[in-house]
């Protein structure tokens, strides 16, 4: 297995430096790989590899699968997704904030099945449970990340360099014993959305955007896209990686940052540019934002070393498409 991943990451290499580690060999046929790409899209052929399952987790940033039938998934951070080598080939992975940051986690089923790590020996995982329960018929599957696969996920990351290699083989066997476990619902499947759709919520971004005074409700988008409130709701975060409240929240804040720092406009009138109509209830949500209130933002800090408050691999700054 590990001249075809080796292949693959080479690809990754030539496309652009040090966007992968080496591929990390935890036990026979499983082999771990860190990735990161700052592209909007990447291109990668390989041989059909029915044998080979690889788990792909999103840490940062966002991936767009567009499935065969037309319809697209996005995985954000958290989620993560299961499928053979088959599915995959001659695909192009799209990263619609232009980033993205996660791992590969590769599984060659003969091989493992093989010579399977002692913990997991006669549970059927590689013969069974993963071929027949995640990637029948070679269809990937798409799950909603949760509190336990974060723990799972989250401790491949920012360890000893001297304990790195015990914490990825134990979380390895960790996340297989996990899926073993788990059962479909629908709450832990992520949703297929329509190309049409996508655009559509595209559209409301954009509009949502460019007329950032004004306080548009979800309703009043329901009714003028002939959307389902629910389904507007749940595709925009898909796209988008948050709620809709919490996205155009974020944009007020930067573009009121700017305001600040590039017009001699009042406190109460960036206030009323940015969609809201109360100064008070902008200057504590600027303050809460940026830890500094909007009048000091001109006098003390520059806004190019402004930084919101919440910054983290796990809730990461959203960068757009656009």
């Amino acid at each position: 297995m590990n001249g075809e991943l080796i292949k693959i990451q080479k690809e990754v290499e030539r496309f652009h430096q040090k966007v992968a580690n080496a591929v990390i060999p935890l036990y026979p046929g499983i082999e771990l790989c860190y990735l990161t790409f700052s592209t909007d899209s990447f291109s990668v052929q390989h041989k059909a590899l029915s044998h080979i399952i690889q788990i792909n987790y999103c840490k940062a940033g966002q991936m767009m699968w567009e499935m065969k039938n037309g319809n697209r998934i996005y995985l954000n951070p958290g989620d993560f997704s299961l499928h053979t080598m088959k599915t995959c080939t001659d695909s192009v992975l799209t990263f619609p904030n232009g980033t993205y940051q996660g791992l590969g986690i590769y599984i060659d089923l003969q091989e493992a099945s093989d010579t399977p790590p002692e913990l997991l020996k006669n549970f059927g995982i590689f013969e069974t449970i993963l071929p027949e329960k995640f990637c029948k018929d070679d269809r990937p599957v798409f799950l909603a990340g949760n509190e336990q696969t974060e723990s799972i996920f989250s401790a491949f990351y920012n360890q000893p360099e001297t304990l790195m290699l015990p914490f990825q083989k134990i979380k390895i066997l960790e996340l297989l014993l996990y899926l073993a476990k788990m059962k479909f619902t629908p709450q832990n499947k992520l949703a297929e959305y329509q190309f049409e759709l996508t655009e559509t919520i595209r559209k409301i971004h954009d509009q949502l955007l460019q007329h950032m005074e004004q306080r548009i409700t979800i309703e009043e988008l329901s009714r003028q896209y002939l959307v389902n409130p629910t389904t507007l709701k749940n595709a925009f975060k898909s796209v988008y990686g948050t709620s809709i409240a919490a996205h155009i929240k974020e944009h007020r804040m930067r573009q009121a940052a700017k305001l600040l720092k590039e017009t001699n406009q009042s406190i109460a009138e960036i206030a009323q540019a940015v969609g809201y109509d109360s100064q008070s209830k902008f200057t504590a949500a600027f303050k809460t934002y940026f830890e500094v209130l909007p009048k000091e933002s001109r006098t003390i800090y520059s806004i190019g070393h402004m930084k919101p408050k919440r910054i983290s691999y796990s809730n990461p700054p959203m960068i757009l498409p656009f």
